[in-house]
């Protein structure tokens, strides 16, 4: 059974008015999920040392001190810092860490975790493209530390490409990061010869790409 992990605080994390990442999406994805048999879990808050695996504690300490009583803090021209935003981030980090630890845990075979704001565009000290925490690569990051792993393998299919995560991983050997996307496109990142430390594989498609071309590169 594919375990599910959400939780109340990704509501609570405030856009403006016609922000393109706003709270409709997360209540699209949780619509689209009423009626699978799926293990429903709470998911929890992130400590600091999950999240420092893979942020810079400068970066931490001025999410902070950014964070505003009312309204919104933008941290660049796409990312809103609302009152409640970190704590929505610290649960969207901790619910793929919880997912890591079960799934390693024979728990389940996999999971699935429904949060907001997203992370795959949150470098090691910057915000992005509606990003705070890169959610993925700190879940990939507590598998090697925490569970001992010695490999891990994040796959992106977003249509954006994953900057975030490929900066956290840019010299990092024992994570594969392989991302399929769209070509010119934010954030500009991706192209086939950034390759890190022979760990990273970009798989660059121009717009409109069919079906055949974007499972051959997938493959």
């Amino acid at each position: 059974m594919t375990l599910l992990y959400t939780h109340p605080s990704g509501h609570l994390h405030a856009t403006p008015p016609g922000h393109p990442e706003q709270v409709a999406r997360l209540d699209a994805v949780l619509t689209a999920l009423d009626g699978l048999d799926l293990d429903r879990r709470a998911a929890p808050a992130a400590d600091d040392a999950d999240i420092l695996r893979g942020h810079a504690p400068e970066y931490l300490a001025a999410l902070e001190r950014r964070t505003p009583d009312r309204g919104w803090s933008m941290l660049d021209a796409d990312t809103a810092l609302s009152p409640d935003s970190l704590m929505a981030a610290r649960h969207a980090v901790g619910g793929v860490c919880a997912a890591v630890d079960a799934v390693l845990a024979g728990e389940a075979a996999n999971a699935f975790v429904a949060m907001r704001p997203p992370g795959h565009h949150a470098e090691r000290a910057r915000a992005m493209g509606f990003c705070i925490f890169s959610s993925v690569a700190l879940g990939a990051l507590r598998a090697l530390d925490h569970h001992g792993l010695d490999r891990v393998a994040v796959l992106d299919f977003d249509v954006h490409h994953g900057n975030g995560t490929q900066d956290i991983f840019w010299d990092d050997a024992s994570v594969l990061y392989a991302s399929v996307h769209e070509m010119p496109l934010y954030p500009g990142t991706g192209a086939k010869d950034e390759t890190g430390a022979g760990n990273i594989v970009n798989a660059p498609l121009s717009p409109r790409t069919g079906s055949d071309l974007f499972r051959e590169a997938m493959r």
